[in-house]
């Protein structure tokens, strides 16, 4: 006993090492097939399994189809994006710039198409992915990249009042293009201007490069007024697009509107409603007329030069030095400081060229003087108004003058 091996048996059981493998080997097998297999329980696949697996994978019959095709360049901005589904349903479309921004559509009440909302923008690389699922649920989708035309010819509108700016309650919303517009929708569809707190807000051209906008009565003290022009990728007129987004808001300040009677030779000036001061003028002589009717405060000038060969008037007049000046017309209206008439003129005569002048000094240097008052407290956007005068009343295009046409003249 003392060393001896026991012959044929072991301590595990009675089978030599090398003979115990095989059975071990086998039920691993055995515990492998149990556990992928399933099927006598019903859980797993079981018999034909593979079969159900199968159905599950069958492709949807859903086709999408993306116009252009994938990898397009020269791409038109409008109508030559196209997105349908065919034997199924659109359930999803995105379009995005590179940036992430997308452009946004909408998928028909059938599932059959989906329009984007607006144009697209020149010169950019687009990515679409659209799905659909076909009637029994299942899913197709489709991934595709496109970029748009470069355009050779270009425009962008220049805007008034400037972004950021504070301005009178007459202030209109007017835009000039820098080409001549000859699909007028394409650009109207691609500017909103809105306002809080919220008015209606109408547009109207003047011939084919100007915009203006205006709500029916005057802007009220406080209100915000935001401009969005989308223009870039708007074919303006045939091969010229814009190429122009930004966003300009501007914030009306309080209600200053002054009345210049030419009868009596008297300003009235109002503010909030209420009468703040009233200053003798001098409108224009015979044959010189002042235009009567609403005019806005488009520029202002703390010294400019006037001469009568830029309005039509030959050498009648050059003055170098005219002090507190304010454009009220395009055509060379202004209400400004008046230095070389007589005193007594203010108030009791009409002797000017058409402006409506104030008395001042020369060099504007006398902060009391009527013309220097009222210039400090005038805005770009208030409203001058001219009764009595033996003149029409000034086209609306004629400055910034939009409330001279009716509001019934305005497009919605």
């Amino acid at each position: 006993m003392s060393g001896r091996p026991i012959s044929g048996a072991s301590a595990g059981g009675g089978l030599p090492a090398g003979r115990r493998a095989l059975p071990a080997l086998l039920l691993g097998a055995m515990l492998l097939l149990t556990a992928c297999g399933g099927g006598a329980d019903g859980k797993g696949e079981g018999k034909g399994g593979g079969a159900g697996k199968a159905g599950a994978a069958t492709p949807s019959q859903a086709v999408v189809t993306v116009a252009p095709k994938d990898g397009a360049d020269s791409v038109g901005t409008s109508g030559a994006l196209k997105i349908a589904a065919d034997r199924g349903k659109l359930t999803s479309v995105r379009v995005a710039d590179g940036k992430g921004n997308e452009v946004q559509g909408e998928i028909t009440a059938d599932g059959g198409k989906w329009t984007p909302e607006h144009h697209l923008a020149s010169a950019t690389k687009y990515k679409v992915h659209a799905i659909a699922k076909d009637s029994k649920g299942r899913e197709s989708a489709k991934d595709t990249t496109f970029t748009t035309l470069v355009p050779k010819n270009t425009f962008v509108g220049t805007y008034t009042p400037e972004n950021g700016s504070k301005v009178g309650v007459g202030m209109p919303v007017s835009l000039h293009f820098t080409r001549g517009i000859t699909s007028p929708e394409a650009v109207e569809k691609a500017i909103e201007v809105t306002s809080e707190p919220k008015v209606e807000i109408r547009h109207k051209w003047y011939g084919n490069d100007r915009l203006d906008f205006r709500p029916e009565e005057y802007w009220k003290p406080d209100t915000k007024v935001t401009l969005q022009l989308a223009l870039d990728g708007v074919e303006g007129r045939p091969g010229v697009y814009g190429k122009q987004t930004r966003t300009v808001t501007f914030t009306v300040g309080r209600s200053q509107v002054s009345t210049v009677d030419a009868k009596s030779h008297m300003m009235t000036v109002e503010r909030d409603g209420k009468v703040l001061k009233k200053i003798p003028i001098t409108a224009g002589g015979p044959g010189t007329t002042t235009y009567n009717g609403q005019m806005v405060i488009s520029e202002k000038y703390q010294v400019t030069r006037m001469n009568g060969e830029t309005v039509g008037f030959g050498g009648e007049y050059d003055i170098k030095d005219v002090p507190h000046a304010m454009r009220l017309s395009t055509s060379g209206t202004f209400i400004h400081g008046n230095y070389w008439a007589g005193a007594s003129t203010f108030g009791s005569a009409n002797t000017s060229h058409g402006c409506v002048g104030l008395r001042d000094t020369r060099g504007g240097y006398d902060g009391q003087a009527p013309a220097a008052w009222f210039y400090s407290q005038s805005l770009i956007g208030d409203v001058v108004t001219v009764k009595n005068s033996q003149d029409q009343t000034i086209p609306w295009w004629n400055g910034l003058n939009a409330w001279n046409l009716p509001w019934d003249k305005w497009e919605k």
